[in-house]
């Protein structure tokens, strides 16, 4: 069995990991993080990771963006594999992120949706064939709890498509004012919060008199969950490096 450690072990992702391994084939929780206990876990939950005595195969990390750097640093000390689930990553800390992977593996995702990625790869196809002629947009809505915006999702939907152009577009956040022309050179890029959506992403490609969307509606946290743990399962058997969900997929 692939011991695994969770860091965020109480939170809402957190909750979900643990119930998704419960059972597992090959991985087994064996340790958590968390600024609280809970007396009912299963599994020891620390509050200070360097007292986790437990053998450790794989980091799981659901926590804050504030706490990724602590957690970079105490991987790195230990050389564990770390899955980076973790959202509202700035560029600072993307770079320490694949500073890390020269060390130990790590395996990083704005997004561990299955779908979501098998939609970035469709997305990738279709955009050289209407850049030209069609404008492009991005709409994404989550639960009024989610402090970022726009989401990581749709910036990582954004990047994929941008990746593939011939000529890169400038992102526009929203869209606001009188004089809007709406040239065909930007990605406009729009966030709705409220109550309890999981995650809803639609991109928009529109042209002369036909539109085309792609949309892909996360119905619970479990997508999330079970993305992060064929990612752990996957990372636990690599080498130094920096993995993505292509990986995965491949």
């Amino acid at each position: 069995m692939t011991n695994v450690l969770l860091i965020g072990a109480n939170g809402h992702m957190g909750k979900e990991i643990q119930l998704a391994l419960n059972n597992h084939a090959t991985l087994e929780l064996v340790a958590g993080f968390d600024r609280a206990n809970d007396a009912n876990a299963s599994f020891p939950i620390y509050q200070d990771l360097q007292q986790i005595q437990e053998k450790i195969d794989v980091v799981i990390d659901f926590s804050h963006h504030s706490l990724t750097q602590k957690v970079i640093d105490f991987c790195l000390e230990k050389k564990y594999p770390l899955v980076i689930a973790t959202t509202g990553i700035s560029e600072t800390l993307y770079k320490e992120i694949t500073l890390a992977s020269q060390d130990i593996p790590v395996f990083y995702s704005a997004n561990f949706s299955l779908g979501i990625n098998a939609l970035i790869q469709a997305l990738q196809k279709v955009t050289p064939l209407l850049e030209d002629d069609f404008q492009i947009e991005v709409i994404e809505k989550h639960h009024s709890r989610k402090k970022d915006a726009p989401s990581g999702t749709a910036l990582l939907l954004a990047d994929s498509i941008n990746d593939v152009l011939t000529t890169k577009k400038e992102y526009i956040y929203g869209r606001s004012g009188t004089e809007n022309t709406n040239p065909l050179n930007e990605i406009g890029i729009h966030a709705v919060r409220g109550g309890t959506i999981p995650g809803e992403h639609t991109i928009l490609f529109a042209g002369e008199d036909e539109i085309i969307e792609f949309k892909h509606t996360a119905l619970s946290r479990r997508i999330f969950a079970n993305g992060a743990i064929k990612a752990a399962d996957f990372l636990a058997k690599q080498t130094p490096g920096f993995y993505q969900m292509a990986n995965l997929l491949q």
